[in-house]
């Protein structure tokens, strides 16, 4: 078997793939939030240690149809050393179907539609996307400054290059203060996009992270409880109007409820859901 970098993430629904670290650690890493890739410093790896990782993988598990490319954003690679990569992927997994990486609305911008477009030809199928929030307010506050037009225009690029996408949305990222404007311009960038899948986390804060993450929002951050996480996640869903179906999900491990359906055609039953344990609680 290979030997992975560690720390090693894949996203939930990775939990049956093959998983090449093509990248190490995260461009960016600059996030508030996220301690995930603090303790590496990024790198893309040599082809040939790539090479030699899916020679080792494909002698254990060739059937395989599902790939996932880490570290944390594989799409900030040059072009054509990803098509190398994808080139090889599909040689040594001759019933693979599905390869995808993370990604970010900052790398995917540098990506040019033609660009996006090869890449899907060359078997990349689908990105995981971090909105976090539609909040440029609160995007600054998490030191990850990205523009709500910007995010709309990549989530847009990556549909007209037929990639699927699946992003992920923070309740709780912006407290109390800023949970209306929060819930309301991430909606507003889910609606004005056709994404795949569509994911909310509720925000957790490794121990020793707190003091870090508040910095920015000059004492005026305060983390909701159970229920106010709820209630936010209930006001997202009912400012959800996507032109496209939506497969929607909040069942990652720091949600303290799952739900789960397709919007538009699952919306009034999701939010009756949320109602009914909001009056218990």
């Amino acid at each position: 078997m290979i030997e992975y970098n560690q720390p090693l993430y894949r996203p939930p629904a990775e939990a049956n793939s093959v998983i090449i670290q093509v990248t190490l650690g995260c461009s960016f890493n600059k996030c508030t939030f996220c301690t995930m890739y603090e303790s590496k410093d990024y790198k893309v790896r040599k082809l040939e240690d790539v090479f030699k990782d899916i020679d080792t993988m494909a002698s254990f598990y060739q059937d395989s149809v599902k790939m996932f490319l880490a570290d944390g954003d594989a799409l900030n690679m040059e072009t054509n050393h990803l098509i190398k990569i994808l080139d090889y992927a599909y040689l040594k997994f001759p019933k693979l179907r599905r390869v995808s990486v993370y990604a970010s609305a900052f790398n995917l911008n540098d990506k040019s539609l033609e660009e996006l477009k090869l890449l899907k030809e060359k078997g990349l199928n689908l990105i995981y996307y971090g909105i976090e929030s539609g909040s440029y307010e609160v995007l600054k506050k998490i030191q990850k400054p990205i523009s709500q037009i910007k995010m709309i225009d990549s989530l847009n690029k990556a549909y007209q290059a037929g990639l699927k996408t699946s992003v992920t949305v923070i309740l709780g990222l912006a407290g109390k203060k800023y949970s209306f404007e929060h819930i309301k311009e991430t909606a507003n960038i889910i609606n004005q996009v056709k994404v795949t899948y569509l994911s909310t986390l509720q925000l957790m804060l490794e121990e020793g992270r707190y003091q870090k993450f508040i910095k920015n929002f000059d004492g005026g951050f305060k983390m909701l409880n159970e229920k106010e996480m709820l209630e936010e996640q209930k006001s997202f869903l009912e400012q959800l109007n996507p032109s496209n179906k939506v497969i929607f999900r909040s069942n990652h491990v720091s949600n303290s409820l799952a739900l789960a359906g397709t919007i538009p055609k699952d919306k009034t039953r999701l939010i009756e859901e949320l109602s009914f344990i909001l009056k218990s609680l």
